[in-house]
């Protein structure tokens, strides 16, 4: 299938945290791109797929009870301006992709800073998708998955007392694959408040895993 060709990147807007381009492949029709990237790195100029913006993680603890649980958690997402139930997630800063593996670096990181897990032995962590992209159209932020399996001991206590910047987190919530179910028919976590692609993307997993 032959692809557009892109012909000129007008930066129209930049700073330390977001640009927005202006993509032209054909003359006098613009496409915009919001991203974190600089110019030189935008995955529409790319030849092939990069290392992703994020890693995020679909975590699955065994209790103590022996049941298994998918690890959610309530975090206030400031373009919705509602806590939404989400999963460990976070961007792959410059420590990360000096690593052997950028991805699993990052989430083992935020796995320790948003929910206070380090991985023992008999846990494991395993890439699911190295790039994928977050959003339809007007940016082009990406992710790689990645499943956590560990056991949660008695004697250890999910923290969020890790989070750093801007985060603001609300506390856990544990799931059963059939709590997950009515989440997922309903559409909306408890308090009729939708959540994110990858929060669905993670219960979908955890269902299809038990299958």
């Amino acid at each position: 299938m032959k692809k557009p060709q892109l012909k000129k990147i007008d930066t129209l807007f930049e700073n330390r945290y977001v640009s927005v381009y202006d993509l032209c492949y054909e003359d006098g029709r613009h496409y915009y791109d919001a991203s974190r990237r600089k110019k030189e790195d935008l995955v529409a100029a790319a030849d092939k797929p990069q290392l992703p913006d994020a890693v995020s993680a679909f975590v699955i603890l065994r209790c103590p009870d022996g049941q298994e649980r998918l690890l959610l958690f309530h975090e206030y997402r400031y373009p919705t301006g509602q806590y939404v139930l989400s999963i460990p997630s976070g961007l792959i800063d410059a420590a990360d992709r000096d690593s052997e593996d950028p991805a699993m670096h990052a989430i083992l990181r935020e796995l320790r800073e948003e929910t206070g897990l380090v991985l023992k032995e008999g846990d494991r962590a395993e890439l699911i998708s190295p790039f994928v992209f977050c959003t339809p159209g007007l940016s082009d932020e990406s992710t790689a998955l990645i499943a956590v399996h560990a056991v949660l001991d008695e004697n250890h206590h999910l923290s969020q007392s890790g989070a750093e910047g801007s985060e603001v987190f609300d506390g856990f919530q544990l799931v059963t694959r059939t709590e997950a179910e009515e989440i997922l028919k309903r559409g909306t976590d408890d308090a009729g408040i939708p959540y994110p692609l990858v929060t669905w993307a993670a219960m979908m997993y955890f269902l299809r895993e038990f299958k």
